[in-house]
């Protein structure tokens, strides 16, 4: 007896493993791959609302938005292909409009590749490339200044005015102590020029624009260093961030650099990296002030959302958790609160967006 049921055990066991073998394995779903455009020419890629499975009944409450609020352009991106691209009040697809601080980005990123070139450190103090007296400071506190300082806004210079000459950068703290909104990042054009033999635009041009194919100049604007482009080269920038720096397979600029600029680059404003705003941190400042505000930049927003951000409401938003890249130019869009760079139309359009996914 004990013969004939080890037999029977032996027969199941082996149609169990017959059976377990012939089942046929199931196919992983195929990973849509990364989409960049040609760095020449209007071709780009897009994707409808559909596909996505984006809910189309919510598009035409944020075009009736983004047309209220002054808006000249929206992009949406999804892995690099349009799924929204509009254009309001007489603006199109080869208009120029200037960026504002979320500019700021892009001084971010070319010192970046400036330091992957082995033309600067950050950590190194700003008077050993541009030379001394380039503040009215003592030199033993000019002397603390570093890139990195200007980077994230903890210069320590006095914020009252945007001028950059040095009798209008006054002693205010030490570098690295306090955090404020400041014209003198500027200062880092002039270490890159400085430190590579080029011009700034020269450096630029070769290092990034032309690069990934964007469009545009830089102008100057009273004190400040201003760029322009086209919607669709601001895009172009916002999708290489998003990869981490690379175009394709082509590095431009250090993963970790970027890692840096993108997250709290500091101990006093967690909403605050290299010229990026960050969202979802426990607190953050704002322009103009020394108050720490408590919760997240855009409570309705993702979480892992960084931003360049730019008077009257340029905005370029990176999501990599949904594989978005956002922009929006236009005219202020809040004006009540024309000056700074985050207003409450930055919550109320992302109720908006977010709404054709939720």
């Amino acid at each position: 007896m004990s013969k004939i049921i080890y037999s029977l055990f032996i027969v199941l066991l082996c149609s169990s493993c017959s059976t377990e073998t012939t089942e046929p394995i199931p196919t992983p779903p195929t990973t849509e791959n990364l989409y960049f455009p040609p760095l020449t020419g209007t071709t780009w890629e897009t994707k409808s609302i559909a596909s996505l499975g984006w809910k189309q009944t919510a598009v035409q409450p944020l075009l009736d938005y983004l047309e209220l609020k002054k808006s000249k352009s929206f992009i949406i991106l999804v892995n690099g292909r349009i799924v929204m691209e509009n254009y309001f009040n007489g603006h199109d697809a080869n208009a120029f409009w200037y960026w504002a601080s979320a500019g700021k980005t892009l001084t971010s990123t070319v010192t970046g590749i400036a330091q992957q070139e082995n033309l600067i450190n950050i950590n190194t103090k700003v008077s050993q490339y541009i030379g001394t007296g380039w503040t009215s400071l003592p030199l033993a506190k000019e002397n603390l200044i570093t890139s990195k300082h200007l980077l994230n806004m903890t210069s320590g210079l006095d914020d009252s005015t945007d001028d950059v000459d040095p009798a209008s950068l006054k002693y205010k703290a030490d570098a690295g102590t306090r955090w404020a909104y400041h014209n003198v990042y500027v200062k880092l054009q002039d270490v890159i020029a400085q430190a590579s033999g080029q011009t700034w635009n020269t450096y630029f041009n070769t290092k990034l624009k032309d690069k990934i194919g964007m469009d545009g100049a830089w102008f100057q604007l009273g004190n400040n260093s201003v760029y322009g482009s086209n919607s669709r080269s601001m895009a172009r920038f916002g999708l290489l961030i998003y990869n981490k720096g690379k175009w394709e397979s082509n590095t431009i600029v250090n993963e970790n650099f970027l890692k840096e600029a993108t997250n709290t680059s500091q101990t006093i404003n967690l909403g605050y990296g290299y010229l990026w705003w960050l969202n979802g941190k426990s607190s953050y400042h704002l322009p103009q002030s020394q108050l720490q505000f408590n919760g997240s930049l855009i409570p309705t927003a993702p979480a892992d959302m960084y931003m360049g951000l730019g008077k009257n409401d340029q905005k370029i938003y990176v999501v990599p958790s949904k594989k978005m890249v956002v922009i929006r130019m236009g005219d202020v869009a809040n004006p009540d609160n024309p000056t700074f760079a985050l207003s409450d139309f930055d919550a109320v359009l992302w109720q908006k967006i977010s709404a054709l996914y939720q």
